[in-house]
């Protein structure tokens, strides 16, 4: 994959059937990731993506009962990660409840990411998480993704 950081944007889009698993999504993003210059001087944003990337997909695996649709964008301010399930409703965060070993997936990406959203869609939704590495020009929209 050939590096080129005059891109001012540049995206992939993969599905990943349920089957599939989340592995096989952030071994993708992984490699991609790669190929943005800046990962090189920012491991724990990878980090933060590729955990990003696997709690994102395991909700359209879990929740949605759907194969998920994996897209990145890198726009020169933003890494957008977007997945996209088949189900309409959109993701609730669940209460805080330290004795269930599940249900945290949004406060994680909420946590990690500089900003988050649900955009519903005829055929279900996408969530999209927003992830400005260091030293990049912060978005005029202050990482609001909507």
């Amino acid at each position: 994959m050939a590096k080129d950081t005059s891109l001012r944007a540049v995206g992939w889009a993969q599905s990943f059937p349920v089957a599939q698993g989340v592995r096989a999504g952030r071994s993708w993003t992984r490699e991609h990731l790669a190929s943005l210059e800046w990962t090189k001087d920012a491991p724990e944003m990878v980090d933060a993506i590729l955990l990003s990337v696997s709690e994102l997909i395991t909700n359209a695996h879990v929740h949605a009962h759907s194969d998920a649709q994996l897209v990145l964008t890198w726009d020169s301010h933003c890494l957008h990660v977007s997945v996209h399930d088949s189900d309409a409703l959109p993701p609730a965060k669940q209460p805080e409840d330290l004795t269930t070993t599940g249900g945290r997936g949004l406060a994680i990406v909420d946590a990690l990411a500089d900003g988050w959203a649900t955009h519903p869609q005829a055929s279900g939704k996408t969530v999209t998480a927003c992830f400005v590495p260091p030293g990049a020009p912060k978005p005029r929209h202050g990482g609001d993704v909507s």
